[in-house]
């Protein structure tokens, strides 16, 4: 009869280095899954925050900067918040050639008439509505704002709730708030041709000018660096966290899929924060007509300086087209 020896103690220990080890894993287990659930629950609570960094900044005096065609002005939104901005009126049109009558340059003839004469309305220019991104206000963007201003045609740029110089909280239904108020002002201007609205929306700005542009009339759209909505910037930015936790929409794509007006999207072909190829999905989801353009090596915060004058003409060239009835 054989006899087999076995070392208790072995066997001892070598048990209890795997309960410590299944332990140690369990451990860490739950400590990633706590971590996991209390960085969720951050991203949920703070997603406002991190969509609208909401930057503060006084909002100049546009004649004091050497802005003679532009006002300072304050409205109210519809939930109550004060908001400012900027009122640019058109600039004078550039110097031309000056008709004259049939006599020297600047002569003309003078016909009287003793008939009532109906006094003409006053002329009315179109208007164009500027939503920033989100890292931006006013104080920040107006040499922009000026620089592009295309002639003949009056500019609103309003800062939202919280940026800026305006009152109130930075959020989404306060964004769109101040977007109908905003487009409410300009449309009021006796001086605006409400039949010539224009909309135009950078990155975050995006958002507003798509909602804008899809409970409004407005005669033209222009996107630049257009996302599609929230919940695909938010797996594109942050493709960890699950995506029950978003509560914002921002969606773009929905909003275009209503717009028939044309439509003009500027992207970077750099862009990294904001992928060309989320511009190109909001540009292939529009009802109306739609123009792309793609600036050359441009990434999301230098489409300004890369596209320069070429960027400007077009804008401008985009806001003469007939608008069509």
């Amino acid at each position: 009869m054989g006899w087999v020896v076995t070392d208790e103690r072995f066997v001892f220990e070598t048990r209890g280095a795997s309960y410590l080890a299944q332990m140690l894993a369990l451990r860490i287990a739950v400590g990633l899954g706590l971590s996991y659930a209390v960085l969720a629950l951050l991203a949920w609570k703070f997603q406002e925050r991190l969509a609208f960094p909401a930057p503060r900044g006084a909002v100049p005096d546009p004649k004091s900067v050497g802005v003679p065609n532009g006002d300072r002005v304050e409205l109210v939104s519809g939930d109550g918040t004060k908001l400012v901005g900027w009122y640019l009126a058109p600039r004078p049109a550039e110097v031309g050639e000056i008709r004259g009558g049939r006599g020297r340059l600047g002569e003309v003839d003078v016909v009287r008439s003793n008939l009532p004469q109906t006094p003409k309305p006053p002329p009315t220019s179109p208007g164009l509505l500027w939503f920033y991104g989100n890292g931006e206000n006013v104080a920040a963007i107006w040499p922009i704002v000026r620089e592009f201003q295309p002639p003949g045609t009056a500019v609103l740029v309003v800062d939202y709730p919280g940026y800026g110089g305006s009152g109130g909280k930075a959020t989404e239904a306060g964004l769109y708030a101040a977007a109908d108020a905003a487009y409410a002002m300009l449309a009021a201007r006796r001086d605006i041709d409400t039949q010539r609205i224009y909309v135009y929306g950078r990155s975050l700005g995006s958002a507003a000018a798509t909602y804008t542009a899809a409970q409004h009339a407005v005669a033209g759209l222009v996107l630049e660096s257009p996302f599609t909505n929230a919940r695909e910037m938010a797996r594109h930015l942050y493709a960890l966290l699950p995506r029950f936790t978003l509560t914002l929409h921002l969606d773009n794509l929905a909003n275009i899929k209503r717009i028939r007006c044309p439509t003009l999207v500027f992207h970077g072909d750099a862009d990294h924060l904001v992928p060309t190829a989320m511009g190109l999905a909001v540009a292939a989801a529009a009802a109306g007509p739609v123009e792309v353009v793609l600036i050359h090596g441009a990434g999301h915060n230098d489409t300004y300086t890369i596209g320069g004058r070429e960027y400007r003409d077009k804008l401008w060239e985009f806001l003469r087209r007939p608008v069509r009835p």
